[in-house]
């Protein structure tokens, strides 16, 4: 019984510090920038005087703040789809057991391995559109040399198509690792249910639209919430690659934030575009936990 409870102290004292930090640096802190949020401070120094849902009631009325959740929910919804359909069909193509898999399977990861930073930067430069001096420039000089004029555009720099030019990037960074996720789906199938579906005369588009496809729903879902937190709270990508962009075509809050904060000054708003991020990601990621735990559970 001595024992124990010396293993007891001896576990809580090792894991006491962790709990500590957690709870002050990262809770203590979400509920400090809540706080703030409701409060009068929008200068160099803090003005805690609260006033309420004031602070929220500017933001939404906000026009920058209107386009950057709209930039955020079409960015979010091309973000997602390319990225579960690139990534699908490369995992497609890998599990036909191709020669020269391991390379391939590099190849489409290695994206992966850099940093939202740098690939920006790689971005930016790839989809310059180029000037009447400097001539086209990155992919439109491309399609100028193969003869595909028609395609050159002016990407991340049109307010039209801004937004496009950074699910290109952002999907190309991520397409590999939903590929992964996917692969490891298909082969954790067993080979005997393809097998006996072949036998019964089904086609490989029927094995993969009734059997493969609903087994790989778990993997889907979890895809859609990882990629889902990233696109809700992309900042780095924006600010190596675009900026705002014109006429905020490429603004996200994550940017307006940063930008209030920091630059304006206006340390209330800028906690109340965190804490309405916040707020978001975890209507996005509460239901998945509980879901999960559920199933843990009930297995």
């Amino acid at each position: 019984m001595r024992r124990l409870t010396w293993d007891r102290i001896t576990s809580i004292a090792l894991i006491a510090p962790s709990v500590i930090a957690i709870l002050l640096f990262v809770y203590g802190f979400i509920a400090f920038t809540g706080f703030a949020s409701f409060t009068r401070w929008n200068t160099l120094i803090p003005d805690f005087t609260l006033v309420g849902l004031s602070n929220y009631w500017k933001l939404f009325a906000t026009p920058r703040f209107q386009i950057d959740l709209r930039n955020t929910a079409t960015f979010t919804v091309l973000f997602l789809a390319a990225c579960l359909v690139v990534g699908f069909m490369l995992a497609v193509l890998l599990d036909q057991r191709i020669k020269g898999e391991g390379v391939f399977r590099t190849i489409f990861l290695f994206p992966m391995a850099l940093s939202f930073i740098v690939t920006g930067v790689v971005w930016r430069w790839l989809l310059a559109p180029g000037t009447a001096e400097t001539g086209s420039l990155g992919v439109n000089l491309l399609f100028e040399k193969v003869g595909l004029d028609f395609l050159k555009s002016g990407w991340y720099t049109d307010p039209r198509i801004g937004i496009g030019a950074v699910v290109i990037a952002a999907t190309w960074q991520m397409a590999g690792y939903t590929m992964a996720l996917y692969l490891a789906g298909l082969r954790s199938i067993p080979d005997e249910m393809r097998e006996a579906a072949r036998v019964d005369g089904a086609s490989e588009l029927q094995i993969y639209r009734y059997i493969l496809i609903p087994f790989l729903h778990p993997i889907t879902l979890s895809a859609l919430i990882i990629l889902g937190h990233i696109s809700l709270k992309i900042y780095d990508l924006i600010v190596s690659m675009t900026g705002p962009g014109p006429g905020f075509s490429t603004d996200v809050p994550a940017y307006f934030m940063w930008d209030t904060t920091f630059r304006g000054n206006q340390f209330a708003q800028g906690a109340g575009i965190a804490t309405i991020m916040l707020l978001v990601v975890a209507i996005l990621i509460v239901p998945y936990v509980v879901y999960t735990v559920r199933t843990e559970v009930q297995r």
